[in-house]
């Protein structure tokens, strides 16, 4: 048995018998369990049953058995000595409180339907790529759909708490903190951390002061350790004497070259087009945190991400190494997507909270629900199990409940995973 499970079970009164009884005989019944808390302390606040004729209000405290409230040492907490009821599975030893009374207490054990249980427990053993998924396409759409419209919310939200971090950790600067979280989702997965801290290493301050594409350019290449070879050709070496003057300038100090991976990259992804591409873009938009909060539509958002590398970059890849033909190395639609769904959009969300401007947040659902879903493997999957995203809202849900859900196996907390429990029973 797992506490998680008698969590469920009191929270949606799924007991199979409404004739409850503590065990010292005394009857229970069960006006409102409370509200469920998924923070340190009791388990449930704000419950109010009624024992015997006298009703009572509080909150309940949960365990497998009784004699986990010593495993835990409740007794020495003093957040824990005005529980108005234990609820267990086996009542395994007397429990008293610190006046030496009796505590109330209910065993379950009796009451929990054990096909439910074993319904839960196949979901927790599934090894398939969401433990549902041979159930899933059951759930009717309007269960889904709900689920995924708060699932995007959630997801918003706890996004908006590491913006909120970051924004602190740079003294309350909007533009400096979108300008490293840009940068981080310009490197996409592979490159995000080292294309971060070299967002760190090189601050928005220092880049404008400088309006000159191949003096920021220099800047961001030679902060990421890339201009410590040799120079093979006339721009290599430009960028070179440009960063020499500006680290014996402002006393720069480059990262490791080592940081970057190439590995599994495609070619247009390489760190040195992303920097490049990162770099127009800066110098084209003097301030790009305001441009984009005041865009209106995602079309707007969309022209301003679209810049392409400098000349140099459409013959090469890598510094000194000229690639087999010359083309244009344009930010692509999908990069563009990605930018504005993981940074743009959240930005505005939390900078609607931190103004208390809900117009802002309402903005930022719209942008999503206007713009095209994700191409990934977890979208991809999902769409295999015929749910499909119809828009950047959607996908982000899936997301959000494949990593936060589906993964954990937190299906008593899912929607979906509540419908499929109580659909079988």
């Amino acid at each position: 048995m797992r506490e998680e499970f008698l969590h469920y079970i009191w929270k949606f009164k799924l007991f199979t018998s409404q004739e409850l009884q503590l065990v010292n005989g005394e009857a229970l019944h069960v006006i409102h369990p409370g509200i469920h808390n998924t923070d340190s302390g009791p388990d449930f606040f704000n419950a109010r049953i009624r024992i015997g004729t006298t009703e009572w209000a509080g909150n309940v405290e949960i365990h497998v058995r009784t004699s986990d409230w010593y495993k835990h040492r409740h007794e020495h907490d003093p957040v824990y000595q005005n529980i108005i009821l234990h609820v267990v599975y086996q009542n395994d030893k007397e429990l008293t409180n610190t006046r030496n009374q009796s505590m109330p207490t209910l065993e379950l054990k009796s009451n929990i339907n054990r096909s439910l249980y074993d319904s839960y427990a196949d979901l927790l053993a599934s090894k398939a790529w969401i433990p549902c998924g041979k159930q899933i396409q059951q759930i009717d759409a309007f269960t889904v759909s709900g689920w995924l419209n708060r699932l995007a919310i959630e997801r918003m939200e706890r996004k908006a708490g590491e913006l909120q971090t970051l924004f602190h950790q740079n003294g309350n600067d909007w533009e400096s903190s979108f300008y490293q979280y840009l940068f981080r989702y310009f490197g996409m997965r592979v490159n995000a951390e080292p294309c971060f801290q070299l967002a760190r290493n090189a601050p928005l301050k220092l880049i404008e002061k400088h309006a000159d594409s191949k003096r920021v350019e220099a800047l961001l290449f030679g902060q990421a350790g890339m201009l410590t070879e040799p120079a093979q050709d006339e721009y290599t070496q430009l960028l070179k004497s440009e960063y020499a003057f500006l680290q014996n300038k402002f006393s720069l100090r480059p990262m490791s070259g080592s940081s970057w991976k190439l590995m599994r990259l495609r070619p247009a992804n390489f760190p040195t087009i992303r920097i490049s591409q990162m770099a127009q873009l800066m110098v084209r938009s003097s301030r790009l945190f305001a441009s984009c909060m005041e865009a209106q539509t995602p079309d707007e958002l969309i022209r301003i991400f679209q810049v392409k590398a400098s000349t140099y970059w459409e013959a090469h890849y890598q510094f000194g190494k000229p690639a087999s033909r010359s083309t244009p190395k344009p930010v692509g639609e999908e990069t563009i997507n990605h930018l504005i769904i993981n940074v743009v959009v959240p930005f505005t969300f939390v900078y609607g909270k931190w103004k208390a401007d809900s117009g802002l947040q309402d903005k930022a659902i719209q942008f999503l629900e206007k713009l095209k879903p994700e191409k990934n493997s977890i979208v991809k999957n999902w769409e295999n199990l015929t749910v499909k995203a119809s828009n950047a809202l959607q996908s982000q849900s899936l997301l959000e409940l494949k990593n936060n859900y589906c993964s954990e196996k937190k299906c008593l907390n899912c929607s979906i995973g509540n419908k499929i429990l109580k659909h079988d029973h």
